[in-house]
């Protein structure tokens, strides 16, 4: 995550463009953004896996609640994504032609998405290593290693 004084050097930055540069980051977050989708798809997954072995209702509560977390997350990267997809096109016609647009517009739209990003990219890890915790957790709790083995 961007420190406050990252922050401040690229709003500079981005007083007047350099639009190409920005649309270059927009394909960054584009390709990380699908990468979490595909590691989503994982983790829910991994929480079906397991879901089917719990007998505990304790257990069965919690991996509920990180299901719909995990529907939440989805449901964000999706958004995000699209997001971005609207943000490259503007850009895209500013790297045509710069005076498309307001700067001070595509500057205030791209700190926005950045703060997202790292926002959703922070939500991400801690279900992530929920996930695993949880896990484990159950794997442990329904004894469900000697199950799996067999």
């Amino acid at each position: 995550m961007m420190s406050t004084s990252e922050y401040s050097r690229e709003t500079e930055f981005l007083k007047d463009g350099p639009w190409d540069e920005l649309y270059v980051i927009t394909q960054y977050w584009k390709s990380d953004l699908e990468f979490y989708r595909d590691d989503l798809r994982f983790l829910h997954y991994l929480v079906d896996k397991y879901f089917i072995w719990i007998t505990k209702a304790e257990n069965i509560d919690m991996v509920k609640s990180l299901k719909n977390s995990l529907l939440v997350l989805n449901e964000e990267v999706t958004g995000l994504l699209d997001k971005i997809g609207s943000h490259r096109i503007r850009l895209g016609y500013l790297v045509e032609n710069p005076r498309y647009a307001d700067a001070t517009v595509m500057k205030r739209d791209h700190a926005e998405l950045e703060r997202e990003m790292a926002l959703f990219v922070k939500s991400f890890r801690k279900n992530r290593k929920e996930v695993f915790k949880i896990t484990e957790y159950i794997v442990d709790s329904e004894k469900l290693a000697s199950v799996m083995d067999s």
